[in-house]
């Protein structure tokens, strides 16, 4: 749709798209404007009882690759209505989702995504800032200082418990996990819980401070 003119409340995506021989790149931009909003591989009769043309994705712009052959810059817009307020697993379900795997395309790359203000509000953010901590810590005016345990996989619960323990103990305000720690055969998430709530009580009753452990979560 070159004469589509974006919204401030669009969302952006640059993709390079190789088609496969023989599909111009206007069809293999348009078929991944489509396939990534409202489109499917053919027509079918209940795009008749909605309005395709308020929801559907839209490239309206393609660039060849300089220096490439048979390599193009698909750039498509999205109506902001297409995605759950707040959730980046949506957004990115949407746009980098089964359209990489369209018969269409030979091979297809995000390159750049811009997301509009409208969007960005509508996440939450944290529960609670810094000040909060600071609050549970009973720690003001300096930094806080924390770590994580590591090795950060490989660790028994009991293990980990004892270095959440030592950290703490030896003058750390909180530990944390580390991303790639979650509840894994050598350590579940309910025994880390346990043994580290009762690192940091221990560490708590042995300094006079409050102490704090990040326990991961997702």
């Amino acid at each position: 749709t070159p004469e589509y003119e974006t919204k401030e409340t669009d969302i952006l995506a640059a993709f390079r798209v190789t088609p496969q021989p023989g599909v111009p790149p206007e069809e293999a931009g348009a078929a991944v404007a489509a396939e990534s909003s409202t489109g499917t591989w053919t027509t079918v009769w209940t795009d008749g009882l909605t309005s395709l043309d308020r929801y559907k994705g839209r490239c309206y712009h393609i660039e060849p690759v300089p220096g490439e052959e048979d390599q193009f810059i698909a750039y498509v817009a999205y109506p902001l209505d297409l995605f759950e307020e707040g959730s980046v697993t949506n957004m990115f379900t949407s746009i980098v989702g089964n359209v990489f795997g369209f018969k269409a395309l030979r091979a297809l790359r995000l390159e750049d995504l811009r997301i509009p203000i409208a969007y960005i509000k509508t996440f939450q953010g944290p529960p609670h800032g810094i000040q909060v901590e600071r609050d549970k810590l009973n720690k003001y005016g300096r930094p806080l200082l924390g770590c994580t345990i590591k090795p950060k996989l490989g660790l028994s619960a009991k293990n980990y418990g004892r270095a959440v323990y030592e950290c703490l103990r030896g003058g750390l305000d909180f530990t944390k996990d580390d991303e790639n720690v979650n509840s894994q055969p050598f350590m579940r998430w309910r025994d880390r819980f346990v043994f580290c709530a009762e690192a940091l009580y221990k560490a708590q009753a042995e300094t006079g401070e409050i102490k704090g452990h990040y326990l991961n979560a997702t």
